[in-house]
């Protein structure tokens, strides 16, 4: 078995594409009996091999759970004498809600106020990633993403906001296609007003 990620001394992980060929066995057959009830001709050319795809998709969409958010984290904290807020804003999220296996995706914005300790900008992204590729609740995913740094880092505060549309709601159900949904988690310093409102202003403000 490969993982669809290795360790990368510089970067994290890096792609190497390879899927447990036993699990993409049993996902497809089962994809091959849910497309024999829904499709009147599930033989013909073009979805022939679309078993395999959506089963290699699939692992590659939930390849979070094989990776470690606290060793992103602790393989790049560099002891460091700045104590104000660093934000890593627009962060791309992309998920899959564990109620319908249907796509969510958004913006995460991420803050947090160093207390001897600094991170590799790079890591928060992927932390936000390790999370989002995982069957998730946008709920859980935004407390999971402060709790990781909180408890990792050990800053004075950290500050999380997500916004995302979700296709369960845009595709069935209500089908409303313009709804965003934003969640936020906070801690420490966060939890003052003050803070708080310095970190919100920071995202939604232009660098033009």
């Amino acid at each position: 078995m490969g993982n669809l990620y290795d360790d990368d001394q510089e970067d994290g992980y890096i792609k190497v594409d390879k899927y447990n060929s036993e699990i993409i066995g049993r996902i497809a057959s089962h994809y091959s009996a849910i497309l024999n009830d829904l499709v009147k001709d599930s033989s013909r050319e073009g979805l022939l091999k679309t078993p395999e795809r959506v089963a290699k998709s699939l692992q590659f969409l939930t390849h979070g759970y094989d990776l470690k958010p606290e060793e992103i984290l602790l393989g790049a904290m560099f002891k460091e004498d700045y104590s104000q807020m660093v934000v890593v804003k627009d962060i791309e999220v992309y998920s899959l809600c564990e109620h319908h296996l249907l796509p969510f995706f958004g913006k995460a914005h991420v803050a947090y106020i160093p207390n001897g300790h600094i991170v590799g900008l790079s890591k928060i992204p992927r932390v936000v990633d390790a999370y989002a590729r995982r069957l998730q609740v946008q709920e859980r995913l935004t407390n999971e993403i402060r709790d990781c740094i909180q408890n990792t880092l050990n800053p004075a505060g950290v500050a999380i906001v997500i916004e995302c549309k979700h296709l369960c709601m845009a595709m069935r159900g209500v089908q409303k296609q313009n709804s965003v949904t934003t969640t936020s988690a906070f801690t420490g310093a966060f939890v003052q007003e003050k803070t708080r409102a310095e970190f919100l202003r920071l995202i939604t403000a232009s660098l033009d």
